[in-house]
């Protein structure tokens, strides 16, 4: 699929734009506006955006400085608005919406709200092992919560994405790496191996607005041990995305972890981009 040349991602920090170029080699233009504190609150079940009419003014900004007024836009929501489950099948039928119904059907025990107010979106890979499916789930109401602030600038949001599967697209995965991405209210945690997700958590910290390195290993140390008793491999690498003071963090980052740490910066954007770790959610939405 191809996705827009538009994207725009909304965090509890601040809405960041962006525009590829005709080659979708690079990001032409990109633009942030920051957001007060409280701004938006994810949620999977509650009410997310806490003062609408800052967010919208937010977003009709970056929106026209991007050029995407009219058009179709990538909307990116924060991790902690989304759930992503991964399903193991023996089988799954080839029909689209008999198959539908069993993915929502197993899915009905991982959800903290009722399954048919659900929007789900999965894609499905098969190999002699079985059926693996990735899917994507959102309340319906929350969905529109964010839907409703593009389409009130006249914009598409015809694809939404979670911030860390987006900024996933960005991660050359030949070997098996922990992709961790960090806001102030949550770290998601991604394991993936020839570029292929094996597992996702989102882990919610609220209140700790400066994380130190014991904290972010201790977040990271359950996925690894999951992760080594379940596939019989041992992680590679851990690549951080969205966090400011990761280089002052490295050294012990990588003492707490063992595995030697990379910052997720995306190439091809502007060189005058002053906070690179905010735009890996619309690099890896527009370049990867």
């Amino acid at each position: 699929m191809t996705l827009p040349a538009y994207a725009c991602e909304i965090t509890p920090m601040a809405v960041i734009g962006a525009r590829a170029n005709a080659t979708r080699k690079e990001v032409e233009v990109l633009c942030t506006r920051n957001l007060p504190a409280g701004a938006v609150m994810p949620s999977l079940t509650a009410e997310n955006i806490a003062q609408r009419d800052i967010l919208r003014e937010a977003v009709g900004n970056v929106l026209e400085a991007i050029g995407a007024r009219s058009r179709d836009v990538t909307a990116i929501v924060p991790d902690a608005a989304c759930r992503i489950v991964l399903l193991d099948f023996d089988a799954l039928p080839d029909k689209k919406e008999e198959a539908s119904g069993v993915v929502r059907f197993r899915l009905k025990k991982s959800l903290p709200f009722d399954a048919d107010n659900a929007v789900i979106s999965y894609h499905v890979s098969r190999d002699t092992n079985g059926v693996r499916v990735i899917a994507a789930v959102m309340q319906d109401s929350v969905l529109k919560e964010y839907e409703s602030l593009f389409q009130e600038q006249d914009c598409n949001p015809g694809v939404v994405l979670p911030s860390t599967l987006t900024a996933l697209g960005l991660i050359d995965a030949s070997e098996p790496t922990l992709a961790l991405k960090v806001d102030p209210l949550s770290s998601s945690v991604a394991i993936i191996d020839s570029d292929q997700l094996l597992l996702y958590r989102t882990l919610e910290h609220p209140g700790k607005h400066t994380l130190t390195a014991e904290q972010l290993a201790e977040d990271i140390y359950p996925s690894v041990i999951y992760f080594q008793d379940n596939f019989n491999l041992n992680v590679q690498r851990l690549v951080v995305a969205g966090l400011p003071t990761l280089p002052q963090l490295r050294p012990a980052l990588e003492q707490q972890t063992g595995l030697p740490v990379e910052e997720m910066v995306p190439t091809g954007i502007p060189s005058s981009t002053t906070n690179k770790y905010e735009a890996c959610g619309v690099a890896g939405a527009l370049l990867g």
